[in-house]
């Protein structure tokens, strides 16, 4: 178990630093000049060079990437060109709005999903399995961006049943912050429940047209035992996986949903940076979602012993 977890923190730190050497080459690839944007449209070149230089923006890229590296491990990121303010405050602030729409966003799509991937797989070829999967086509089928607006025109402007925009902090107003993300969270969540519906589905419905699950039923094992001790919990493993992988999405993804219910999250603060070309802002942002993307694959890959202890990947998990 140790060796096999040595071996994919090795592998965790080289995808880090490759995606590091990405980011920081990719923002510098955009258009536009952030010294420009900084000094003005018509400042002269002596200005913007001067800005370059207190950037440092005149220096080679090797120079600045290192500079980049060192300060980002200490978790120093610079401050804002936009506005001044140090870029670890300002994901301090953006990062827990995202974070909390993304996990309840995800407790939605996993108890929709698996409820509906259960009926998928229990009721085959009859009308609950046909009313499942016409919900995933449904919730994979329809953008995210249309379906918020829709939601907010009609659940929020005119049904007047959530709000259609703000944020309040559960931690500070518990049942008054989930009542503000719940619009938000279904709108996030309903294409990655479709995932996991199918997922659970296909996962159970191999389970139960086992040859063990045949012989369970034969010595009077009862139906819900069979679907429950064995069909759902084989089917977690492959959920388990989805779910990792989908809650690193959603926390990278959240930048529509943010932005159509005004969420003051990380997705629009990474938004309205890219549009200001405000060069720390950006690259701190994609490097902690990268960060959070590898750790969440990580915890999942270590869960998987944990779920099901026969699980060993080429001897190391021993």
């Amino acid at each position: 178990m140790l060796r096999y977890l040595f071996h994919r923190l090795w592998q965790s730190a080289i995808t880090l630093v490759l995606a590091s050497i990405v980011v920081f080459i990719g923002i510098r690839a955009l258009p536009g000049d952030p010294a420009t944007a900084m000094a003005g449209e018509e400042a002269d070149p002596a200005t913007i060079a001067a800005v370059r230089a207190q950037l440092g923006l005149d220096q080679p890229l090797p120079v600045q990437y290192f500079k980049f590296v060192g300060h980002a491990i200490t978790g120093d990121f610079g401050r804002s060109i936009r506005t001044g303010t140090p870029v670890r405050e300002m994901i301090g602030t953006t990062l827990p709005v995202t974070v909390q729409l993304a996990v309840y966003a995800m407790l939605v799509a996993v108890l929709a999903g698996l409820i509906a991937g259960v009926v998928a797989a229990v009721f085959r070829g009859r009308w609950p399995e046909w009313t499942a999967n016409g919900f995933s086509l449904f919730a994979l089928s329809v953008p995210t961006f249309w379906l918020g607006i829709l939601a907010v025109l009609y659940l929020s402007v005119q049904l007047r049943w959530f709000p259609a925009s703000g944020y309040v902090s559960p931690f500070e107003q518990p049942m008054r912050g989930i009542y503000y993300l719940t619009l938000p969270a279904l709108i996030l969540g309903l294409a990655h429940a479709a995932v996991v519906q199918r997922q659970t589905r296909a996962s159970m419905v191999d389970t139960l047209t086992a040859d063990f699950v045949r012989t369970a039923r034969a010595k009077g094992l009862g139906r819900g035992a069979v679907i429950f001790r064995y069909g759902l919990r084989n089917s977690l493993i492959v959920v388990t996986t989805i779910v990792g992988l989908q809650l690193g999405g959603l926390i990278a993804g959240a930048v529509v949903t943010e932005r159509i219910f005004s969420l003051p999250g990380i997705g629009k603060l990474t938004l309205d940076s890219v549009f200001t070309r405000d060069y720390p802002v950006i690259q701190a942002v994609v490097l902690v979602i990268t960060t959070s993307y590898i750790v969440i694959n990580l915890l999942v890959d270590v869960l998987y012993t944990v779920i099901d202890p026969r699980v060993r990947v080429s001897g190391r998990a021993r």
